[in-house]
């Protein structure tokens, strides 16, 4: 059972409490390409994105900002190192909310000050507590970046937030190291009540990044917890949106894609199949369809093994099978059958 967070605000997108969890991305490009940074947003939002991450590096690339958060579909949070003021700023163009690492702020007066102006526009504020950039006496303390140190960084900068009268805020506790973020957020779910953001920092590329993010973000989301989610893959953003939805999908906790069920290569497959399922398979993952799609090789890995399948296809020696929830209702000409497969999918999500 998932826990039960406070709930937040970003812009009109709800976290935390009894609401789904939240899929995240971030922005890849430079500010100074508006339009470029407008539609990266928008295809991102054709993919399930929710919520968009800028990072806005320094004052004079305000005005771009404002531009792309005037022309975004969805929330959008500016991500800010060092500058203070420039959190004001951003705030000023339509910032719906801030990450920030409260550590590269200087002194508690500039982060009073943060605070003040997302309370003023009414902005939420994510804490991100990053293994890389914790602070030395807190190092000495705990050990190098351990989780630990992360729980204990991020409970400070709270009560800082607390006693200033803030609360609409979401807490992150990354680290590149798979076991050191799942221990630092299991650790934090138990001592607070603030809804979390997850992700494993600088998870890397395509597939290592995939496999890195799964096995800490699963670990967490098996155990409740989670309330929003970024998988950050040295990849495009509607790449990171796509996994997002696949952890999800595969822990039957949302869906929005269908789950795919296909079996291995084996000797008893089709001698088309393989070459059927480079066909398929980009048809089906594009479709905006919650159920589970099974593609089996041969007759003995049909319905049998994909009981659980809404749709099915079976080939078997130039004849395919075609089966809904598990059992067979059509059989015919391989290629005849694949089109009908494909024309239900179509239909089924026309119907949605």
């Amino acid at each position: 059972m998932r826990k039960l967070t406070r709930e937040i605000t970003v812009g009109d997108v709800k976290i935390g409490g009894n609401n789904p969890i939240v899929v995240q991305t971030m922005n890849s490009l430079p500010l100074s390409d508006v339009k470029g940074n407008i539609n990266q947003i928008i295809e991102t939002v054709r993919y399930g994105n929710e919520i968009i991450r800028v990072a806005l590096p320094d004052f004079d690339q305000i005005n771009y900002f404002k531009e792309i958060v005037k022309n975004s579909p969805i929330p959008v949070i500016a991500d800010i190192h060092f500058h203070h003021k420039l959190v004001m700023e951003a705030l000023k163009a339509g910032a719906k909310g801030i990450r920030i690492n409260p550590g590269n702020f200087g002194s508690k007066k500039n982060l009073t000050d943060i605070i003040k102006g997302a309370k003023d526009y009414g902005a939420a504020i994510r804490v991100g507590v990053n293994s890389g950039s914790l602070d030395k006496n807190i190092l000495k303390t705990y050990g190098e970046r351990s989780a630990e140190a992360l729980v204990f960084s991020a409970l400070e900068f709270i009560k800082i937030f607390e006693d200033n009268g803030f609360f609409n805020m979401k807490i992150s506790l990354k680290s590149s190291d798979v076991r050191t973020t799942i221990k630092a957020y299991k650790m934090f779910s138990e001592r607070s009540e603030y809804p979390l953001h997850i992700g494993v920092t600088e998870a890397g590329p395509i597939p290592e990044g995939i496999i890195k993010s799964s096995v800490a973000l699963g670990n967490l989301l098996l155990d409740g917890i989670g309330d929003t989610i970024r998988i950050s893959l040295t990849a495009p953003p509607e790449e990171e949106v796509r996994t997002c939805w696949n952890l999800l999908g595969s822990l039957d906790i949302r869906r929005k894609y269908p789950e795919i069920i296909s079996c291995p290569l084996c000797g008893r497959a089709s001698i088309r199949f393989e070459e059927k399922l480079k066909e398929m398979i980009p048809e089906i993952k594009k479709r905006k369809l919650p159920i589970k799609v099974a593609i089996m090789g041969c007759e003995v890995n049909g319905p049998g093994e994909a009981k659980e399948a809404d749709l099915g296809i079976a080939f078997s020696h130039k004849i395919a099978y075609l089966f809904k929830n598990g059992n067979i209702y059509k059989k015919g000409e391989e290629d005849k059958i694949l089109n009908e497969f494909l024309e239900i999918l179509k239909r089924m999500e026309s119907e949605t």
